[in-house]
């Protein structure tokens, strides 16, 4: 097998690699990794769905960074997955050469390895975890600065996000309930920083905010929020399932509204 550069990597882990034990691996790696919920709300016919996306979306991320490791004889592969152990070691996904006859990727997942692991010792210095924003201020939501919501978007292209009976409403009683459910958002925001939580969505840094229309500890969608200059824009909404797979992708949300 030829030598492995930086600029070869595709930017998806099953172009990289045969990851036919993927499935299988996961749970593996779930139960290495430090507790946590990897399921969505609904049953799946994968069971660490939210795991399965953050794997995959953490390697691209990995890839535009340049951060995939090549061992010193060029042999194996690994990667930061960004999570660690019950002990705060840091777990990597480990590659080695496909051995597979009917092969059509060069690299196949060996499996998933502690830091101290010593087929790691294969590499001279291990990667780094991914990184998602350069400036820490994109983390915080700014209640100085206006929020401006494009409610024709929210509604008309997110209808089937909200959970009945409100994905029944007509747009304007649907409306109402949401321009009040934003004024609720707004002042829990005030008082509780950590209610805004940032995600990562195509390259961006964005805002997640708690829109509670029944009930008001319990968010029913996620309102997308991304900063300009001078101000907030607001033009989508997230189902809980889809807002919890961005955000995982930095860290674990706090549990306050947002959870598997």
């Amino acid at each position: 097998m030829p030598p492995f550069s930086y600029g070869d990597f595709p930017e998806n882990i099953f172009d990289l690699a045969f990851v036919g034990g993927y499935a299988a691996g996961l749970p593996e790696l779930r139960e290495l990794a430090e507790e946590e919920d990897w399921g969505y709300r609904a049953p799946t016919e994968n069971p660490n769905p939210i795991l399965t996306n953050y794997i995959s979306h953490t390697y691209t991320r990995l890839v535009e960074e340049n951060k995939i490791a090549i061992s010193g004889d060029g042999q194996r592969l690994c990667f930061n997955t960004g999570l660690v152990t019950d002990n705060q070691e840091e777990i990597f996904a480990l590659f080695g050469p496909n051995r597979r006859e009917d092969a059509q990727q060069q690299w196949s997942l060996t499996g998933w390895r502690q830091g101290s692991s010593r087929e790691l010792a294969l590499f001279p210095k291990l990667p780094d975890l991914a990184q998602y924003y350069d400036d820490p201020v994109v983390l915080i939501f700014d209640t100085r600065l206006e929020l401006r919501v494009n409610m024709d978007h929210v509604i008309g292209e997110n209808r089937e996000r909200f959970p009945a009976p409100y994905n029944e409403m007509n747009a304007f009683s649907l409306r109402n309930s949401l321009n009040g459910a934003l004024e609720d958002a707004k002042m829990r925001v005030r008082r509780n920083y950590k209610t805004a939580i940032p995600q990562y969505y195509r390259g961006r840094s964005q805002l997640l905010l708690p829109i509670c229309l029944s009930h008001p500890k319990v968010a029913d969608v996620a309102l997308v929020v991304e900063r300009f200059t001078d101000h907030y824009r607001a033009a989508t909404c997230l189902t809980l399932d889809m807002a919890y797979n961005n955000a995982r992708q930095l860290a674990r949300p706090d549990r306050d509204w947002l959870r598997p």
